[in-house]
């Protein structure tokens, strides 16, 4: 048994990147674009699929819980396997998985071996984005991390936003298939690419796996997942699994799970390594970042229902409605993350925590005569808002940390993701149920009651952030003898 060993890091950094560290990056961005991209696909492509092969919305839906659940159980792994296969190792078997994920899509004769085919897609899609945060925290100066950093945010905020739109045009004219089929030439070109210029930017380590933790994260957080997932399904009918026994037995796993790592981590062997928590500004970032996720996941899943089934929009309107503000997010990141190198986070995220609040303070106030675009310039700005948010706290959580935690750093960040998508979604689609059910007892239309629910579920939505906004002023700058301290380790 070895112990962790930390990246080697450089004490003089270079001003610019070399040719080689810039075509890794631009490589993994580009890898990182297409598996984000994948996954947003399916909310446009179900209604066709469904009718091909013979199945109900209920089913369907398990499309997108089974990606959502497996990117749950993996990417808590993936601190471990990113330092144990490095960074080549690492990126070769998530486009692989993700490559023969997206052929077996593509020529699935029947659902539970499509259901498959995600699984195995949603395994490298997992892998991909921690493993992006990571090298760049590895290889880039730290004077550049947050203009690089930027980029990120066109990854995670442009490419979910493409996504329905894409498949939209591709369904316009072509079968589901070719949702998939279009994909997998650039994954197999990704992945030739990665063969051939893909190194590895530090050392890798032999630690072995804990097969209990790994059993504990996949009922810990697989657990907590789908129960959250279920409890906004328990809103609108009784799921198949009440939601109290997945969430329970999350819940007990996860406290089972942590204790199981703070023993493994005294001797460098935890599956996910919990120090990173030690990091005031880690755990600042984070909290920060969980609770604007579940606003932002929130929103995602409330405004197309409403504009749908309340305004009465098509899904193409729909689509082109929320499009630009994910574009916004996506393209404004490499700006913000500039401003980051020059002015740190405090002067980017607090006014943009409060501009998300502002955002969602108007989304309080629709109703079944809203014109579409306030709602348009609403999800614009809240959009802009984030981008001020995400990208400062991305680089600021990982820049917190000693080099060789940065690989954990990124898995836990990738894992808070997940859970706070799924506890948004749940929190938005309960509570709009609620109040949609209620107003329809008081008389009001099926899109007046709509609407009213979808009011109601932001006021809550508009209430988490409050929340982060009050964290937003615990962020500070990380002083130079800090940076100094991780550099020398």
């Amino acid at each position: 048994m070895s112990a962790t060993l930390p990246n080697p890091v450089p004490t003089a950094e270079p001003e610019r990147l070399s040719r080689d560290k810039f075509v890794l990056i631009a490589l993994l961005l580009g890898s990182a674009f297409v598996v984000i991209l994948n996954e947003t696909t399916m909310s446009v492509a179900l209604a066709p699929l469904m009718k091909d092969l013979g199945i109900t919305a209920t089913t369907g839906q398990w499309l997108t819980t089974a990606f959502m659940l497996t990117m749950a159980v993996v990417i808590p792994a993936t601190g471990y396997l990113l330092q144990r296969l490095g960074t080549r190792g690492a990126y070769l078997l998530a486009m692989s998985l993700f490559s023969a994920g997206t052929l077996l899509a593509a020529v699935s004769p029947t659902f539970p071996i499509l259901l498959g085919a995600r699984v195995v897609q949603a395994s490298g899609t997992a892998i991909m984005m921690p493993l992006l945060m990571t090298t760049i925290m590895t290889i880039v100066p730290t004077s550049s991390r947050g203009k690089i950093m930027g980029n990120v945010a066109i990854v995670m905020a442009a490419a979910p936003a493409l996504g329905p739109a894409i498949s939209g045009v591709i369904l316009n004219s072509l079968g589901w298939r070719w949702v998939f089929g279009i994909v997998l030439p650039i994954a197999l070109v990704s992945l030739v690419a990665g063969f051939l210029h893909v190194r590895d930017t530090g050392e890798r380590t032999r630690a072995p796996l804990d097969p209990l933790s790994l059993v504990l994260a996949v009922v810990a957080f697989g657990g907590l997942v789908y129960g959250l997932s279920s409890l906004g399904e328990a809103a609108r009918h009784a799921p198949p699994v009440p939601p109290w026994i997945p969430l329970t037995a999350g819940s007990v796993m996860l406290v089972a799970f942590v204790a199981r790592q703070l023993l493994l981590q005294r001797t460098d062997r935890a599956l996910l390594d919990l120090r990173v928590f030690s990091s005031r500004s880690f755990a600042v970032s984070l909290g920060i970042m969980a609770v604007s996720m579940i606003a932002l996941f929130g929103s995602l899943i409330l405004l197309p229902l409403y504009l749908q089934d309340s305004l009465n929009l098509t899904s193409l309107t729909t689509g082109l409605i929320v499009l630009p503000g994910g574009l916004a997010m996506g393209l404004l990141g490499p700006t913000v993350g500039r401003l980051f190198d020059r002015v740190g986070p405090r002067p980017l995220v607090i006014p943009g925590a409060a501009v998300v609040l502002g955002a969602l303070g108007l989304l309080t106030t629709v109703s079944a005569g809203t014109s579409p675009w306030f709602v348009l310039g609403a999800h614009v700005l809240l959009s802009l808002g984030l981008a001020f948010v995400f990208t400062p706290l991305f680089t600021t959580a990982l820049g917190a940390l000693e080099p060789h935690l940065y690989s954990h750093g990124s898995a836990v960040i990738g894992t808070t993701q997940q859970l706070a998508g799924a506890a948004g979604t749940a929190m938005f689609v309960a509570v709009m149920t609620q109040g949609s059910v209620a107003a329809g007892e008081a008389g009001a239309s099926p899109a007046a009651a709509l609407a009213d629910g979808v009011g109601t579920a932001f006021v809550w939505g508009a209430a988490f952030m409050a929340l982060a906004f009050a964290l937003t002023f615990l962020l500070r700058r990380q002083p130079a003898a800090e940076l100094e301290h991780a550099v020398a380790h």
